[in-house]
């Protein structure tokens, strides 16, 4: 047997190195090696002072180690035991051995719940600060993109929000009409009717265009006093090259939604939202569509092609038939041939003695004349965007068609015809408060709830006193 206490990797013990087996290994612990010390000077034996001082540092250091268990958990079970969650413990008065009670571990306010508690949370604040701060990171780039002009760059580009597509004119008499003096009611109303359509075009990335109707093309020896936005929308095209849709509106109207925008509200689904057939609210029994044999088939068709995309102008109706207080009109070379026969100062020499609105009955006329003109026509139900006061069309103000509906939410009012026997500036006024109330943020609301119980609570008291 070998004096080595490490394992041999040979048969039988000893080792392949020279020096290392020792000739008593099959000598019992009894006999002396007296043979090898007598062969120490000049003798034969092969055992070196290196050979021995290695050896006598392997007897007396630990012996190599080598584990039996070489299985997969037994491999990893530190590796495992360390993943999974440990308890605190700490508090425990029974346990035996004082010295060892918590130890390795920090127990804070002595394992109290609030210790505990601070413990977990930033436990969990470590584990989960990587999606904090995306989340963070997240919200500061909403608010930057809502506090920044980032948002209105956003609405504002053709291929992102597609505002630059749409224009706003809106007819102002700044300097005073031909034949009527501006007092401060008039101002009043053109400066919330201003107002109303800057902040919307502004949220939206829509362009306006405040046109001045004081000024006036004259042919002849009239001043065509109301027909000038013909000649507006046609200037407006020229001043605007990259816009698509240009909404015309009256000084006398305000937009109660402004939180709709103009795609969201019309545009996105214009088939749907527009009507092609006349016949499905037909104040002034226009006879359609026409029958003449040598027309082609759009011209005969009552919905023209049925496309979205042929739709080159949208007119509502009231009750007496168009109104153009409120009506859209597309860029293209059909709007460009319309406009100028719609201006055409010989029909308007001819005609404008009989026609009592002047270019609404123009158009009117136009419509039920030209078939070119119907086929890329379309209707829109009135209190889309043109809804009216109770005051107009009728006394009752109680048509669903046309007047103004509060639980609707309806987009715009048209105070049309209130210079005719009614208050235009309380009327502007109402509905400017109206808005403002339907259109309020929660923390406008919470202030006004908390408002109205104040006075609520004060009421009582007044009473008694």
């Amino acid at each position: 047997m070998s004096l080595s206490r490490s394992p041999s990797p040979r048969p039988g013990g000893g080792w392949s190195t020279p020096g290392l087996n020792t000739p008593y290994g099959s000598m019992s612990g009894q006999s002396s090696p007296r043979k090898s010390y007598g062969n120490l000077n000049g003798g034969t034996s092969s055992v070196t002072w290196a050979s021995a001082k290695a050896k006598s540092d392997e007897i007396n250091g630990y012996p190599a180690f080598s584990t039996r268990k070489d299985g997969f958990f037994s491999r990893h079970y530190r590796s495992i035991s360390n993943s999974l969650p440990r308890f605190n413990v700490g508090g425990r008065r029974d346990y035996a051995e004082k010295e060892k009670l918590g130890r390795g571990r920090w127990y804070p306010g002595h394992g109290s719940k609030l210790g505990r508690l601070r413990t977990c949370t930033g436990r969990l604040f470590r584990r989960m600060r990587l999606r904090l701060l995306i989340v963070l990171a997240f919200i500061l780039a909403v608010v930057l993109f809502y506090v920044t002009p980032a948002n209105r760059v956003y609405r504002r580009a053709s291929f992102l929000g597609g505002g630059s597509k749409f224009v706003i004119i809106l007819a102002a008499n700044q300097g005073g009409g031909v034949m009527e003096w501006k007092g401060a009611r008039e101002w009043a109303i053109e400066r919330d009717s201003i107002r109303n359509k800057k902040k919307y075009a502004k949220r939206w990335g829509y362009q306006l265009e405040i046109a001045d109707v004081g000024t006036k093309k004259r042919y002849a020896h009239e001043w065509r006093e109301s027909w000038e936005k013909v000649d507006i929308i046609r200037n407006s095209m020229r001043k605007y090259p990259d816009a698509e849709w240009f909404w015309w509106l009256d000084l006398n109207t305000f937009i109660m939604e402004p939180s709709r925008s103009l795609q969201s509200h019309i545009f996105n689904q214009l088939s749907s939202n527009t009507y092609r057939d006349i016949n499905k609210y037909n104040p002034l029994k226009i006879q359609h569509p026409f029958t003449e044999p040598h027309l082609d088939e759009d011209a005969l068709s009552p919905i023209g092609n049925g496309k979205g995309d042929s739709i080159n102008l949208i007119v509502p109706q009231d009750c007496s038939g168009f109104n153009l207080g409120s009506f859209f009109v597309r860029r293209n070379s059909w709007t460009d041939r319309l406009l100028d026969i719609w201006w055409d100062p010989v029909s308007y020499e001819q005609k404008h003695m009989e026609w009592e609105h002047k270019e609404q009955d123009a158009l009117e006329h136009l419509y039920t004349s030209h078939p070119w003109i119907r086929s890329h026509t379309a209707f829109i139900q009135q209190r889309k965007i043109n809804s009216f006061p109770p005051g107009a069309c009728g006394d009752n103000g109680d048509d669903p068609k046309i007047h103004y509906k509060e639980q609707d939410r309806d987009f715009l009012v048209n105070m049309a015809g209130c210079e005719w026997g009614r208050d235009c500036w309380g009327e502007m006024y109402n509905y400017r408060e109206l808005s403002n109330k339907l259109n309020r943020t929660l923390w406008e609301k919470f202030k006004d709830r908390i408002s109205d119980t104040v006075k609520s609570m004060r009421k009582p008291k007044e009473k008694k006193d």
